[in-house]
């Protein structure tokens, strides 16, 4: 009886560990697939149901796992800097602006995809398509615009014309952002190149200055202060309308248009060039593309996708708003002479 016992033991062990091997296995053999993102895109953005829904459509099984640690062009340094140690690094890329798109190129971190390859993309427009090698994909686009407070500023009051903005009875009325830390910063350097040329724009930023509260680090703090009520306009979205209504019921914060025209900024995403998980990194570009993802974007990035064919809450029609005139300098253009930009906008703003 002893002897049975021992031996069904072991007949157990045995049976237990050739299961744990098996599914050991099985575990190893679930690929996994790194993507780089910037942190909002996970804290609030769709990063959370790109990871399940595709994983949950992949039936032999898959590993999404995002990474942000910081913002996008933090994330796009640590890319760099990985695959020019050749050691290991994402898969896929989500979050490179058009303006740094020169980085792209120099670097040449992504492969070159098709339509065959990545089936919506065929329905991206042709406007939002920057990257000539097909490299980075838009996955979203937005406009760079004034907003103001409609309870502080009249509406009949607001300015309509970047000339307009320099009137004495705005005087430190506006809160900016830095171009050299802030993505909106950034696009308003050059909006105000693109509207003026050089070296124009530094005039207009001298005239431009007494009536400039403060430049903040970033979006955020520039926000904050503009909602706490320091400053009656702010450098923001054209959105904002549209995510103050859908998510407070509020007219309140309203779009500024000077000329008509917004900065469009254009979000692009890619399959980093040395990735062991091509096809799936291309799947995931794909659904990214779909409008089961893109009808995420506005209510979660506060973004337009770059599918037209997603269908995208009544309110947001109603209130998000698209420039006239947008207006975007060319991605080469930028990274022939943003360091120079920078350069001459931190001397005449900053002093140094």
């Amino acid at each position: 009886m002893r002897i049975r016992r021992v031996l069904f033991a072991a007949l157990a062990l045995a049976v237990l560990g050739l299961f744990g091997l098996a599914v050991g296995r099985g575990q190893a053999q679930v690929p996994k697939l790194v993507v780089y993102t910037y942190d909002s895109f996970v804290a609030w953005g769709p990063a959370r149901f790109i990871e399940e829904e595709f994983e949950r459509t992949h039936d032999y099984g898959v590993d999404v796992v995002f990474v942000a640690t910081a913002d996008s062009r933090a994330m796009l340094a640590r890319l760099i800097e990985e695959l020019a140690a050749g050691g290991p690094t994402a898969d896929v890329f989500i979050g490179v602006e058009a303006a740094d798109l020169a980085k792209v190129w120099e670097h040449e971190l992504f492969i070159p995809l098709t339509p065959e390859e990545v089936p919506n993309l065929a329905v991206v427009p042709e406007e939002l398509l920057v990257d000539p090698t097909r490299s980075a994909i838009p996955y979203e686009h937005g406009y760079i615009t004034f907003v103001y407070d409609s309870e502080r500023l009249p509406t009949e009051e607001v300015p309509r014309t970047f000339e307009e903005l320099l009137s004495s009875k705005y005087r430190k009325m506006l809160i900016l952002e830095d171009p050299r830390t802030s993505s909106p910063g950034l696009s308003f350097l050059l909006w105000t190149i693109h509207r003026f040329g050089e070296p124009g724009y530094l005039d207009y930023w001298r005239e431009l200055l007494p009536n400039v509260l403060t430049i903040t680090v970033g979006w955020s703090e520039a926000y904050d202060l503009f909602l706490a009520g320091e400053a009656p306009i702010v450098l923001s979205f054209s959105t904002d309308t549209a995510y103050s209504v859908i998510e407070h019921g509020s007219l309140r914060y309203r779009i500024m248009l000077l000329d008509n025209q917004g900065y469009r900024n254009i979000y692009l995403m890619g399959v980093v060039r040395r990735t062991a998980q091509e096809e799936l990194a291309k799947e995931l570009v794909n659904f990214v593309l779909s409008p089961a993802v893109q009808e995420r974007i506005p209510t979660t990035e506060w973004m337009f996708p770059a599918n037209p064919e997603a269908l995208l809450p009544v309110l947001w029609y109603q209130h998000a708003v698209v420039p006239p005139q947008p207006v975007m300098i060319s991605p080469e253009e930028v990274g022939e002479n943003l360091e120079r930009w920078l350069r001459e906008w931190a001397r005449v703003v900053v002093g140094r």
